[in-house]
C-alpha cells in the first residue's frame, strides 16, 4: 500500500479484524484502486457485489440481486415472499462460496437500499451462522453518500416506511444492530487540478457560494458543438433531455433509419418504460446497453457503451466499445410487478401486471447522470441545472478529470445543488465512528482470538459425521451393518478424543490470551497452540481418515445415493481443510495472515479438484452428448468377497447397458451384497436372498451361480 494514512488504516482493518468497514471519500480518492489491490493481495476469501450492472463491472464483481438470487420485491422485515416467488436457488458451488467467504465487498453503497442490505443479511444468516449479523461475514462497504441515492418508488416506500426511517443503507436493521467503523479518504487522485478540487469540495460540502458558482459557470459555453473525434459525452439529469440530444445526433447521420416498436402486454404504464417504446436506429449510432446479457457469453451489461454496426427492418447488429466482434441483438423482456402485504400471513405477494419487450439498448450520445456513476471521462458536456436529487451535481462534475475537459450546457444556480438532511445528520454521526490506533489494536486482538477459536473448532466436522451416521442408521443399516457399527464407534471416539478435549483446550488458550498484553509474540501461548495443533491433527488422521478411506456406499435409491455422496464429500473436504490448517499451524505457529492464506489455498485446491472431476468425468461427442468413461468400482467395507463383488457389479452394469434401463432393474444392490456375502450354490438358496426373488432367478440365476461357483473354486 502507498503512503497514505487513511488507506493504511483501512487496509489493517480489513486484513487484521472482522469488523465491518464503511470506506468513503470524495470522488477520485482511490476507493476503486483500494478495492483492486485488495482483490490482488488479500488472503481473505472475498466476493464483490454492486447494486447495478455497470457498477458491478467497474468493481470486477456481480450485481447483488444476481449473486444472492434476490427478488426485486421490497424486503420487509418479518415477512416473506409468497411461494410463487422462490429464490435462494443456490447450487452446491454457490453454497460453498457463501459458506467459505471471509469478506463481502459492496461497492457503490450509496445506491444500496436499507431493505436490500437486510435481505443480504437474511441469506447469509440462513446458510452460515444465524446468530451473527451477515452470518459472520465481514462487510466492506465502499461509496460516497454525497453521490447518488438509492431508487425507491412511492408504492415501495409505503410498504417500507413503517420499518425504516430512511432508504439509505445505514437505515438497515442488521447494520444498526452491529458494530462498524468508518474511514474517510481525503486525498484525491482523479483530479490533480487544485482549483477544480476546491470547487468540487465546495459543491460536495454544500458550501457553493456565489464565487464558486461564478467560477464553475465560466465553463458555460452556449451552443458548444464539439467535433466527433474529441469524444465528448453529454450528462443530463433527466431521460428526456438525453433523448432530445440523441435524436438530434441520430438525424445528423446520413444512413437510413429503422424503427422498432416495443411489444406491451397487460398493464405497463408509460412512466415505467425502461426502454424506448419506439426505438429508432441508424448504422453508426452510439448506443448504451440497458440490461445485462443473460446468455452464457455475457457480451454486454447495463451501462456499457457501443455502436450499431448494421441494421435492417428485421435485425440489429451491435458491437461494444473495446470489443472485436459484433453480434445480433435479441429483444429482452421486463415485467411490471405489483407488491402487496397480507397483514395476517405477513406474506408479500408479487403480481405481474404487464410485460414490455424491446431491444435492450438506447441511443447514447447523451446519458443520465445516474448512469454515469463510477465512470470517468476526459471530456463531458454537463446539463445539471435541472437537478432534482441529492448528489446529482457533484456526481456529474466529478466524472471529469479536469476543469478544462468540462463544459456546462446551462449555468448552475444555487437551487441546482440539493442536500439531504438525513445524509447530513449521518455524516455528522460518522465522525464518531472513525477509529484510532487503540481501537484498531483492540479489534485486531479480538479477530486473532476468533480465528484461533475457528482453528480449534470441530463442530462442523462433527455435524457432517453425524449426518452420514444418521443416513446409515435410518436407510442403510441392513445393507451395511458393519460399516454402521464402525461409524457408531468412531463417533464416540471423536467425541471423547476431539470434541471434549477441544472444549478443555479452548479454556486453556483463552486464559493465556487474557493474561498477556503481547498475544502475537507470547512464547507460552504459541507453544501451547503448536502443541494443540499437533495433537488434533494426529487425532483426525488416526480416527477419521481410515474410516473415510473405507467408506464406499452404493444404493439403488438415487436420491439417497446423492445425499450420501454429498455428505461424504463435504466431510472429506472439511477434514482436508482442518487437517491442512492444523498442519501449517503446527509447523509455522498461528498468525492471522498465514492462517487465512493457507485456508484459502486449501479451499481453492478443493475447488480445482471439483472442476477437474467435472471435466474428466466424461468426454463430449460431436453431437454434444456426454459419453461416460468407465468408472472404478468401489468395494464397500461390508463385502466379504471383494473380487466377486467387482465381477457382479461389472456384469450388472453391462446387462443394464444392453437394455438402457437403470441397474437396479437387473438386480438390486441389496441382492448383490447378499450373493457376495452368502455365496449361494443352488437356485433355492439364491431365491432366499432378500430383494432377489423367483423372476430374477429365472432370468439370471444360472449366470449368477456360474460366477459364484467359478469364484469359489479359486
Amino acid at each position: 500500500m502507498e503512503d497514505n494514512s487513511e488507506l493504511q488504516l483501512a487496509w489493517k482493518f480489513i486484513e487484521n479484524t472482522s469488523t465491518h468497514l464503511f470506506l468513503t471519500g470524495k470522488a477520485g480518492t482511490g476507493k476503486t484502486t483500494f478495492l483492486r489491490r485488495l482483490k490482488e493481495q488479500s488472503p481473505k476469501r472475498m466476493v464483490v457485489v454492486a447494486p447495478t450492472g455497470i457498477a458491478a463491472i467497474n468493481a470486477g464483481g456481480v450485481t447483488i440481486h444476481s449473486f444472492f438470487q434476490l427478488s426485486f420485491a421490497p424486503h420487509i422485515p418479518d415477512t416473506k415472499l409468497n411461494a410463487a416467488n422462490t429464490f435462494y436457488k443456490f447450487g452446491r458451488e454457490k453454497l460453498n462460496i457463501i459458506r467459505s467467504m471471509d469478506l463481502l465487498v459492496i461497492d457503490e453503497i450509496s445506491m444500496v437500499r436499507a431493505d436490500l442490505l437486510d435481505a443480504i443479511d437474511g441469506v447469509l444468516r440462513r446458510y452460515r451462522d444465524r446468530h451473527k449479523s451477515f452470518g459472520g461475514v465481514q462487510l466492506l462497504m465502499i461509496g460516497d453518500l454525497q453521490q447518488l441515492a438509492p431508487v425507491v418508488r412511492d408504492e415501495e416506500w409505503k410498504l417500507l416506511s413503517p420499518h425504516y426511517h430512511t432508504s439509505f443503507f445505514f437505515g438497515s436493521r442488521s447494520l444498526r444492530e452491529t458494530e462498524y467503523v468508518t474511514i474517510e479518504l481525503a486525498k484525491v487522485y482523479r483530479q490533480t487540478d487544485g482549483t477544480f478540487l476546491k470547487l468540487l469540495n465546495k459543491i460536495r460540502e454544500k458550501q457553493a457560494d456565489a464565487a464558486v458558482l461564478e467560477e464553475l459557470n465560466r465553463r458555460y459555453l452556449p451552443n458548444f458543438r464539439p467535433k466527433e473525434e474529441e469524444g465528448y459525452i453529454r450528462l443530463t439529469t433527466h431521460n428526456n433531455q438525453a433523448q432530445r440530444h440523441n435524436e438530434r445526433e441520430l438525424s445528423a447521420l446520413p444512413e437510413r433509419a429503422f424503427s422498432f416498436r416495443a411489444s406491451i402486454e397487460g398493464v405497463f404504464p408509460e412512466s415505467a418504460f425502461v426502454a424506448d417504446e419506439v426505438l429508432t436506429l441508424k448504422r453508426g449510432a452510439q448506443i448504451m446497453f440497458i440490461k445485462n446479457d443473460t446468455s452464457a457469453e455475457k457480451r454486454f451489461y447495463n451501462g456499457k457503451i457501443g455502436h450499431v454496426v448494421d441494421v435492417s427492418k428485421n435485425a440489429i447488429s451491435v458491437r461494444g466499445n473495446g470489443d472485436t466482434d459484433s453480434f445480433l441483438l435479441e429483444r429482452a423482456e421486463w415485467t411490471n410487478s405489483k407488491y402487496s402485504l397480507n397483514p395476517l400471513t405477513k406474506e408479500i405477494t408479487e403480481e405481474v401486471e404487464g410485460t414490455f419487450k424491446q431491444y435492450p439498448i438506447r441511443l447514447a450520445w447523451a446519458i443520465t447522470i445516474h448512469k454515469s456513476q463510477g465512470l470517468t471521462f476526459e471530456r463531458a458536456i454537463i446539463d445539471a441545472n435541472a437537478s432534482f436529487a441529492h448528489g446529482q451535481v457533484y456526481v456529474a462534475l466529478s466524472r471529469c478529470k479536469t476543469l478544462e475537459g468540462l463544459v456546462l450546457s446551462s449555468p448552475l444556480n444555487p437551487d441546482s445543488i440539493i442536500s439531504d438532511e438525513v445524509i447530513d445528520e449521518f455524516t455528522r454521526e460518522v465522525e464518531a465512528k472513525t477509529p484510532d490506533e487503540a481501537r484498531l489494536h483492540t479489534l485486531e486482538r479480538q479477530y486473532f482470538y476468533e480465528l484461533l477459536c475457528e482453528q480449534f473448532d470441530f463442530k462442523r466436522i462433527e455435524q457432517l459425521f453425524s449426518q452420514i451416521l444418521r443416513l446409515l442408521d435410518e436407510h442403510l443399516y441392513r445393507l451395511y451393518p458393519k460399516l454402521l457399527e464402525r461409524y457408531k464407534q468412531t463417533g464416540e471416539l471423536f467425541k471423547t478424543k476431539i470434541s471434549k478435549v477441544a472444549e478443555t483446550f479452548h479454556g486453556q488458550y483463552s486464559a493465556l490470551i487474557s493474561e498477556t498484553t503481547d498475544y502475537a509474540h507470547d512464547a507460552k501461548l504459541h507453544q501451547r497452540i503448536v502443541s494443540g495443533a499437533h495433537y488434533f491433527k494426529t487425532q483426525l488422521v488416526e480416527i477419521l481418515l481410515p474410516l473415510l478411506a473405507e467408506t464406499k456406499i452404493q444404493t439403488d435409491n438415487k436420491e439417497l445415493q446423492k445425499k450420501v455422496f454429498e455428505a461424504i464429500g463435504l466431510l472429506r473436504e472439511a477434514v482436508h481443510i482442518k487437517r491442512g490448517t492444523l498442519s501449517f499451524t503446527e509447523q509455522e505457529g498461528f498468525r492471522v495472515a498465514t492462517y487465512l492464506k493457507h485456508k484459502a489455498t486449501l479451499t481453492l485446491s478443493i475447488e480445482a479438484d471439483r472442476t477437474a472431476t467435472k471435466t474428466t468425468s466424461g468426454r463430449l461427442t460431436t453431437r454434444g452428448k456426454m459419453n461416460e468413461r468407465p468408472q472404478k468400482i468401489e468395494v464397500p467395507a461390508d463385502v466379504a468377497h471383494p473380487e466377486l463383488y467387482k465381477q457382479l457389479i461389472a456384469w450388472r452394469n453391462a446387462e443394464a447397458a444392453k437394455t438402457g434401463l437403470p441397474v437396479y432393474t437387473v438386480i438390486q444392490q441389496k441382492a448383490v451384497m447378499g450373493i457376495v456375502n452368502q455365496l449361494p450354490t443352488t437356485i433355492a438358496a439364491l431365491i432366499d436372498i432378500p430383494y432377489f426373488g423367483k423372476k430374477s432367478a429365472e432370468k439370471y440365476g444360472d449366470q449368477l451361480l456360474a460366477m459364484v461357483k467359478k469364484y469359489a473354486k479359486r
